[in-house]
């Protein structure tokens, strides 16, 4: 994708069938209801880091099942059995410090659900929040949630205005949900 082109505009340029055009048409910006999408996306993000967001997507299936369909009850209780078998899986991104982080996230996401009923719910009472509160929320509570991670995952989750640009058609299309 071209530096000075913005994701709507790339996205909008590709085949309807190209994996980047459905995940921008149908996902990205979207609110999210399902605990385990929200950490989903979030799991996504992480692995991002350093890599084209088109790797991810492509394997965003691989993901899924890697990481038992999302679970985060399931994912709280990995152990290093389960460590070393996703460092075995070539259909994931196989790096030890996102695995260890997705991990431990989801214990802490565990206990925000315990105290909130629910990580969405955790999310909804804080927003809306400016930027720069969300990056202090998430550093006190997640591991590997940088700047960046941190941004696009409440951008693609509709937390964050930003996800598209006003003369984009989903922009439209969420404005008017």
């Amino acid at each position: 994708m071209p530096l000075k082109q913005s994701y709507c505009q790339y996205a909008l340029n590709q085949p309807p069938d190209d994996v980047d055009r459905r995940y921008h048409d149908t996902q990205y910006g979207f609110p999210l209801t399902s605990d385990a999408e929200l950490f989903g996306r979030f799991i996504l993000e992480i692995f991002q880091a350093g890599l084209s967001w088109r790797l991810i997507l492509q394997r965003q299936e691989n993901f899924r099942d890697a990481f038992s369909g999302f679970s985060i009850q399931a994912i709280a209780r990995y152990d290093q059995e389960q460590v070393e078998r996703l460092l075995a899986d070539a259909g994931i991104i196989r790096n030890r410090r996102k695995i260890e982080a997705v991990i431990y996230n989801a214990q802490q996401v565990v206990d925000l659900q315990e105290a909130y009923g629910s990580f969405k719910l955790w999310l909804d009472h804080h927003h809306p929040l400016a930027l720069t509160e969300w990056l202090k929320l998430f550093k006190g509570h997640f591991k590997f949630t940088g700047p960046e991670i941190t941004k696009e995952f409440l951008m693609s989750t509709g937390y964050l205005a930003g996800a598209h640009q006003p003369d984009c058609p989903v922009y439209q299309y969420l404005a008017e949900k």
